[in-house]
């Protein structure tokens, strides 16, 4: 079976071509055009200039997408397109286009939710064992997820306000290091001295009872540490080191209570923020030294951890072999939608 799948739910115009053979996946092609240096500027996502782009790019990348497949658009079985969430002005330029060629060339669509596509990230190239836990950390969400199933969820936590990935991109922001701030604060931490240069951040909500994130609460007691010392500016990486693992910690802490409680045998980290080496290396590590050989982690090829096509096909291939495919007149771009 051969899916196309189309991304626009961002910044990140994207088309992928995925070959399926008994439920094994092959990439024929996975095209992804950024927009971060054109956002660099603003210090984040401009909704309207990003909608822009995405017009401007969708048709070459959906061709180049084809021909690095070496596949005929006749040719193709199934069109996958990202319906949300989302920037709805970006969700809309992948809708519209996917609907359009369905209907000239005649090929079912079938819409997929963006998280699911993260959660479906971990597919590719692995194939994770059910009942799973699945942590999905991105610039926008932050979830944690039991998946008894394919389509069969149920979310355990997710966060109250900042996603982790937004609250990098604000620490970032309040030492005037750049965007994206996820990258940036990484690389900074790995520069880091041995000195230690401020008092335990929090860790919010590790201890609590549920399985709920919030990451406002340490973002603003990072800020409160750079107001108590004045020569803060010379110590950027100890800062970015202490904020990454405050966020690591967390993460982690969280997900293990899960894996724990439901006596799951796989872990999965995905989504944008899982491409963060720290957060990967240390959630392996200790997966693999409380657990042992009882549980699994999985965790994508960095390609498949930002924003791709390739996700997104192969959760909608998965979709459709379970019969999920709606009415093609009542798919549009939804902001807010729920797994």
């Amino acid at each position: 079976m051969l899916i196309l799948g189309i991304e626009s739910s961002c910044d990140e115009t994207a088309v992928s071509v995925v070959s399926v053979v008994n439920d094994k996946i092959n990439v024929l092609s996975n095209v992804i055009l950024s927009q971060i240096e054109i956002h660099k500027k603003y210090g984040g996502v401009v909704p309207e200039v990003a909608a822009r782009e995405h017009v401007l790019n969708i048709l070459p990348v959906f061709d180049e997408s084809l021909k690095l497949a070496c596949v005929e658009l006749e040719k193709i079985d199934l069109i996958a397109v990202t319906c949300g969430p989302g920037l709805v002005s970006s969700l809309m330029v992948g809708v519209e286009t996917a609907k359009s060629i369905s209907y000239v060339c005649n090929i079912p669509l079938i819409s997929v939710n963006h998280i699911e596509g993260h959660i479906y990230s971990a597919f590719i190239d692995d194939f994770p064992v059910f009942p799973c836990v699945i942590l999905t950390v991105s610039g926008g969400h932050t979830i944690l997820v039991l998946m008894k199933n394919h389509s069969d969820y149920e979310i355990l936590g997710e966060t109250r306000d900042d996603a982790a990935g937004e609250a990098f991109d604000k620490v970032a922001k309040l030492m005037d290091v750049g965007y994206p701030g996820g990258p940036i604060i990484s690389r900074l931490a790995k520069e880091a001295s041995d000195e230690k240069i401020v008092s335990i951040l929090p860790r919010p909500m590790i201890d609590s009872a549920n399985f709920d994130f919030s990451f406002s609460g340490l973002k603003t007691a990072f800020l409160y540490e750079l107001k108590k010392d004045k020569g803060w500016q010379d110590k950027k990486a100890e800062y970015a080191r202490e904020f990454e693992q405050a966020v690591v910690d967390v993460l982690i802490s969280k997900a293990l209570k899960a894996v724990a409680k439901y006596n799951v045998k796989t872990v999965v980290l995905t989504g944008g923020v899982s491409a963060n080496k720290k957060l990967r290396s240390d959630f392996e590590k200790i997966v693999e030294e409380k657990f042992k050989n009882e549980v699994k982690f999985i965790c994508p090829d960095f390609k498949y951890t930002t924003d791709n096509a390739t996700m997104i096909a192969v959760a909608g291939y998965f979709n459709y072999k379970n019969g999920k495919i709606g009415q093609w007149n009542n798919l549009k771009a939804e902001s807010n939608i729920e797994l």
